[in-house]
């Protein structure tokens, strides 16, 4: 007993990290920094998320449209913590107090509705916030009730799961279909709305050929893409914008611009302008905010999305041992004189950058500044096509790529969250298993 109690005294005097949310910042900081300071007990790593598994969010308009598997992709936090040297913890930050240091966790109930781990205090040394985002619906009327989000993996399998099912129901009734009836509107047409409505423009396609013969998916299936700017994907250049908006509307998919959704009902949406969208499915894809505990979470800055507004070094502006990163962190880009961007590129530089700068601060070594660099926006529509620019210093400003060249440089991005995760090794390992099995496998998700 003597050497546990040894052990726990000396865990217990080690400098306390405590990163809060596993999204692709928080647990690229979290492995970076569990391989770095936890395995050799410069420190004691900490995460905490209140689901059991991980995934790329930018994946899951794949997962709901039935492209991929949920079960494929997700990652074990507690295998991760296990061979990456942090902690993790399960649940829901819900409360902060700062002159005691310690992280206020909700209680964490099972599928049953028992309580699995009770409400709990985690103390911490430096504390970084990365909860992350959500979808902002903005108050309109309907929202809540009829439309789902893309937000968490159980939404994107819902989604899915609806889709099939309506899919199933049309083909068996004997009654013509309602003017709602398998069409789905998609309110936002962000990067997550236009890549969502080319998916499901390829998967329900391969759905019907499964057996379901008596729905024609080219007069039947319907798919409305709605969007209260002049264009679709208002913050990429408009030349991506452009191509992508021709792609979709070769698809036949229906794009709406400068339609204000005002109200979502049961079998369709509401444009400011009085026009009825007929939908059997509705999903809300514009607009972002971050957690609503976030906003005056004891005093530290927080702007009208509820992000917490941080300085360059990503500390927030009113305690140096809070940090932020990702979509749930307003921070500064000097250069543009506006906020960064609410994207992975971004929470993946802010992840490394901070993996460098916290042991400096342990340390007792100054911060240095972080600076986003902007390599460009990529929009994949699937098996169609993928647009998007790619800049930097030697392109000497933005360069247009489309087709192959852009969807390799797309699939390196989640490569790149893979490798912060695992290393080269298993990512190339993995990458070939994948390539060998994938004739194998059924090509839409049927479940």
């Amino acid at each position: 007993m003597t050497g546990r109690n040894d052990h726990q005294e000396f865990m217990a005097d080690l400098h306390s990290i405590v990163i809060v949310g596993g999204g692709a910042g928080g647990l690229e900081l979290a492995t970076r920094l569990g391989d770095k300071l936890g395995r050799r007990g410069k420190a004691r790593v900490t995460l905490i998320d209140r689901s059991r598994t991980h995934l790329w969010k930018p994946l899951l308009h794949e997962f709901a449209a039935g492209s991929m598997d949920l079960d494929h992709h997700a990652l074990s936090y507690l295998a991760q913590a296990r061979w990456h040297h942090f902690r993790f913890q399960r649940g829901s930050m819900d409360g902060l107090d700062r002159s005691r240091r310690v992280v206020k966790v909700a209680p964490t109930f099972d599928e049953e509705g028992r309580e699995l781990i009770p409400r709990r205090e985690i103390p911490y040394d430096m504390l970084v916030i990365a909860v992350g985002s959500h979808t902002n619906d903005f108050g309109t009327p309907g929202a809540r009730e009829h439309a789902l989000s893309l937000d968490m993996p159980e939404q994107a399998e819902l989604f899915h799961q609806r889709l099939v099912n309506a899919c199933i129901r049309a083909n068996a009734q004997v009654t013509p279909l309602r003017s709602e009836q398998l069409k789905v509107a998609i309110i936002g047409a962000g990067a997550t709305g236009v890549e969502l409505a080319a998916e499901l423009h390829k998967t329900t396609r391969e759905l019907v050929a499964y057996g379901l013969d008596k729905i024609d998916p080219e007069r039947d299936v319907k798919i409305t893409l709605i969007e209260a700017a002049p264009r679709i994907l208002p913050a990429v250049p408009e030349r991506v914008s452009k191509a992508a908006e021709a792609l979709l509307r070769g698809l036949k998919v229906q794009v709406l611009i400068g339609e204000r959704v005002t109200e979502v009902m049961a079998d369709g949406v509401v444009t400011a302008a009085g026009k009825k969208i007929p939908a059997e499915l509705t999903v809300w894809a514009a607009g972002i905010k971050a957690p609503e505990f976030l906003k005056d979470l004891d005093g530290l800055e927080s702007n009208r999305l509820n992000q917490l507004v941080v300085r360059e070094t990503l500390e927030t502006t009113r305690d140096s041992e809070v940090f932020a990163l990702g979509d749930c962190a307003a921070c500064p880009w000097v250069e543009r004189r506006r906020d960064v961007p609410p994207t992975a590129q971004a929470a993946h530089q802010q992840a490394s950058h901070l993996a460098r700068m916290l042991p400096r601060r342990i340390a007792g070594k100054p911060l240095k500044p972080w600076r986003y660099r902007d390599f460009g926006s990529l929009v994949s529509l699937g098996e169609y096509s993928t647009v998007g620019t790619l800049m930097g210093a030697l392109l000497g400003g933005s360069l247009f790529v489309e087709g192959l060249f852009a969807r390799i440089m797309y699939v390196s991005l989640y490569r790149m969250h893979l490798y912060a995760l695992h290393g080269a090794a298993k990512v190339i390992l993995d990458t070939l298993a994948k390539l060998i099995t994938r004739r194998t496998e059924p090509r839409v998700k049927l479940h």
